[in-house]
């Protein structure tokens, strides 16, 4: 797992998150003002979209795989 720096679009506000490297994340609540946060059009998932690194999916240039039911 990798360490990301998230930052909310809605305050501004940083995080250092814990992204794991066998799934996408598609959903995260901001720690200060609790906006949820979705990927945006064309992203994967919040890391690729608020994050300071893309994931490893995006990285490696595959698929990123579908996220469990």
């Amino acid at each position: 797992d990798l360490l990301v720096t998230l930052r909310c679009p809605a305050c501004s506000h940083a995080a250092t998150e814990t992204m794991p490297t066998d799934r996408c994340v598609v959903f995260y609540e901001c720690g200060r003002c609790r906006t949820v946060l979705r990927p945006k059009s064309g992203d994967c998932c919040v890391f690729c979209s608020y994050g300071d690194k893309r994931c490893p999916f995006v990285q490696d240039s595959c698929e990123c795989p579908e996220p469990p039911n």
